[in-house]
């Protein structure tokens, strides 16, 4: 071993990468633990902590794209290190860090979308489900497979039974089997499904679409969305109007509607009377 090779920094656990042309405004985070195939270790939990965290207070940051390395999107928990520290307190902590990262991607102002290129599991499972959209390969597949060393996956289950019916989460947390990208897709848990060498293209198009849209408009329907699910009916119309008369006053949505009534196209930067 070269001594530059004995000082060299070890590779980020979540690579943070810039979109650039018609994708500026697209962050992608990238897990960076191939060989573990990205599992969730504590470090890898506070790494995606931070940047997930940074990105909710950048306005420059439109779309997230979540991403993985190697061959694996994320095979959930980190279980050697899970084994490794059996205690009450230990395991309450890691589950608590790891609902702050579900709970940070649904309450960031920016729409996260999962690019699924491989297996996920458990945790990892748990990850697309919390996404706010999800592109995968028509070669994932998915899973929430901790039952089979005696684990229920409770913590994926909150996430998996608010993308699926009941009936569906429930057979693949009491079986643990795996379902493909086209049946994910079929039941809630991915959007779209294509071939391997269209997963960029087809993530970049949604980013597009997104991007093409006003952020204030995209970031208070957001948040709404999920507050409204969480909520009764009345409750949920409510916050609903709220939210679209506020919405209504912005200075997008007025040009956008006159730009309607004028049949034109809408020029989200001119200022509107």
């Amino acid at each position: 071993m070269t001594s530059s090779q004995a000082t060299a920094a070890p590779e980020p656990l979540v690579l943070v990468t810039r979109g650039e042309g018609e994708l500026a405004g697209v962050v992608t985070l990238t897990l960076n633990r191939p060989r573990q195939f990205n599992a969730l270790s504590e470090a890898m939990l506070d790494a995606l902590q931070g940047a997930l965290d940074d990105i909710a207070r950048d306005d420059s940051a439109r779309v997230v794209v979540l991403a993985a390395s190697g061959p694996a999107f994320c095979a959930g928990h980190d279980l050697k290190e899970m084994r490794a520290e059996p205690s009450l307190d230990y395991y309450r902590t890691l589950f608590n860090q790891c609902t702050r990262v579900m709970l940070s991607m649904q309450r960031m102002p920016q729409p996260v979308i999962a690019r699924v290129h491989g297996i996920a599991t458990a945790a990892g499972c748990q990850l697309v489900a919390m996404c706010d959209l999800a592109v995968a390969t028509s070669v994932a597949r998915f899973a929430v497979s901790g039952i089979n060393v005696g684990l229920f996956c409770a913590t994926p289950g909150v996430a998996l039974s608010r993308n699926l019916t009941r009936k569906q989460a429930m057979e693949m947390l009491l079986t643990g089997d795996f379902i493909d990208a086209q049946t994910a897709r079929e039941r809630g848990l991915v959007n779209r499904v294509v071939p391997m060498e269209r997963l960029d293209a087809e993530v970049a198009a949604l980013c597009r679409s997104i991007l093409a849209k006003p952020a204030a408009a995209v970031a208070a329907g957001k948040g709404l969305f999920y507050r409204q699910a969480e909520t009764g009916i009345e409750a949920a119309y409510q916050m609903a109007g709220q939210t679209m008369a506020c919405n209504m006053m912005d200075a997008c949505a007025l040009e956008g509607v006159q730009a309607f009534i004028e049949k034109r196209a809408p020029d989200w930067a001119k200022p509107t009377d």
